[in-house]
């Protein structure tokens, strides 16, 4: 796999992980951005490239850093901050299947504070 191989299956992969997330579905997000449901499904696979308008929109739908998408770097967080250790000990404790809604439940409340 060459360089930009590479790159694209880094952006593909935090593309679809970033979508999961937010609690979205390709047709949702397809809708957003005026395109139809297969292109998000070949941008996540790596088959097509994303555009820099495109890459700003999803970003902004995602709340993710641009830079985050094009695997640059990893969003930093304090991993010593004490209430992060207590969120992550309490999400330990979490069945797949509730964690899987409080996942949406919190895309949710991200899209309500945001109304544009």
């Amino acid at each position: 796999m060459n360089h930009t191989e590479e790159k694209r299956a880094i952006i593909a992969s935090r593309l679809r992980e970033a979508r999961k997330i937010a609690g979205l579905s390709q047709a949702q997000v397809a809708r957003e951005l005026g395109l139809h449901r297969p292109s998000i499904s070949e941008a996540e696979a790596g088959n097509r490239k994303v555009s820099a308008d495109e890459l700003t929109k999803l970003a902004k739908i995602y709340d993710v850093s641009i830079s985050w998408l094009l695997g640059e770097r990893a969003e930093k967080l304090d991993i010593h901050d004490d209430k992060i250790q207590l969120a992550a000990r309490e999400l330990q404790k979490l069945k797949p299947d509730d964690l899987d809604r409080l996942l949406t439940l919190l895309a949710s409340m991200r899209r309500e504070e945001d109304p544009s």
